[in-house]
């Protein structure tokens, strides 16, 4: 195995030399890199964070403390893990390039009792896979090509998870904070809202990357959140499901109104699974929704939900959406209740 990329033993990495982590330098990745004969791969999205005062935002607005236990997606060569190790019980990271770990072996030896590395997919990964104890926070600079996908889908998948604050493409965070009635305001936004809250935000400019990323990042923080019903009742996962169906078909044609929108939708469509997700999703079934017969019963689905189908969806909140969700579900059969207990 290699030396440090830092031409000193293992163990100096665990002294700071007046940084949170020892590896947040052009030239300190540049030699992890040449020492592992590596370069960067693009197809990976692969951008070494090489700032320090970023990393101290980053531990920040995650408010990491002793007793956190991080999921971290896209280690790398371990800058951030590195930093969230000082302040963090463990850190449990998802690598998919198989030339890392034999890096991450040398760059997080300090902490090796600390650390475990699961060599896999992000987009694959599943409780099982983490084992225990369980994360309670999700800490990472995500690559960019799946950060909006891994970020929902793991606020679904994973209610363990408390939080999230993740680097990710500027315009992935516009789209993940967008007020109701903006142009980010989406079937996106709509669907990670019923999960979770925006918390904080910051900017982080090309330049704070090794290679330079041809995008602006930022690093936003996402607190998990219970979506509840109109009486204030926390909502069923088959209703939050049927909400994610509804904010797909609103938003299908952007510029329609629901009406016209959901109809081209639902008419153009056969069977549509109906797959609750989340901590109560398993003793729920998963349900086939038939999509023209959906199509035919929206005049009566828009009156049971009391929602304007003349209306677009940028207009309605994440509330309204699960009006729509509860009154597909009555009006389909599908309904196992409209509220968790």
């Amino acid at each position: 195995m290699a030396a440090a990329a830092s031409g000193r033993g293992r163990d100096d990495l665990a002294g700071d030399g007046g940084r949170l982590s020892p590896l947040s330098t052009p030239s300190a990745t540049r030699l992890v890199l040449e020492a592992h004969g590596i370069g960067t791969k693009y197809t990976l999205g692969q951008n070494f964070l090489v700032n320090d005062d970023v990393l101290k935002r980053i531990i920040a607005l995650a408010e990491v403390g002793e007793r956190d236990r991080i999921l971290e997606v896209g280690p790398g060569i371990g800058t951030l893990t590195i930093a969230l190790l000082k302040h963090a019980a463990s850190v449990v990271a998802v690598e998919r390039d198989p030339d890392l770990p034999a890096v991450l072996a040398d760059t997080l030896y300090p902490w090796r009792e600390r650390f475990a590395l699961i060599e896999k997919d992000a987009l694959n990964l599943t409780a099982a896979d983490i084992g225990e104890p369980l994360p309670n926070k999700f800490v990472s600079n995500l690559p960019y090509a799946v950060a909006a996908t891994v970020v929902l889908d793991y606020f679904q998948q994973f209610p363990f998870l408390e939080s999230a604050t993740v680097m990710v493409q500027k315009e992935v965070a516009d789209r993940m904070a967008a007020e109701r009635g903006t142009k980010n305001y989406g079937a996106y936004t709509v669907k990670l809202g019923l999960y979770a809250e925006v918390a904080g935000r910051f900017a982080v400019g090309p330049g704070n990357f090794f290679p330079p990323p041809r995008v602006d990042s930022a690093v936003i923080r996402l607190n998990r959140r219970v979506p509840r019903m109109a009486d204030g009742a926390p909502a069923a996962p088959e209703v939050i499901a049927a909400a994610c169906l509804m904010a797909d078909a609103a938003f299908a044609n952007r510029r329609k109104t629901l009406a016209n929108s959901c109809k081209t939708y639902f008419a153009g469509r056969g069977g549509i699974a109906l797959t609750p997700i989340g901590d109560l999703a398993e003793a729920t079934d998963s349900v086939t929704l038939d999509g023209p017969a959906v199509a035919s019963r929206l005049p009566a689905l828009f009156e049971a939900a009391a929602i304007d189908p003349r209306r677009r969806g940028e207009t309605l909140d994440q509330g309204e959406f699960l009006a729509l969700g509860a009154a597909l579900l009555a009006l389909t059969g599908a309904s196992a209740g409209a509220a968790a207990e």
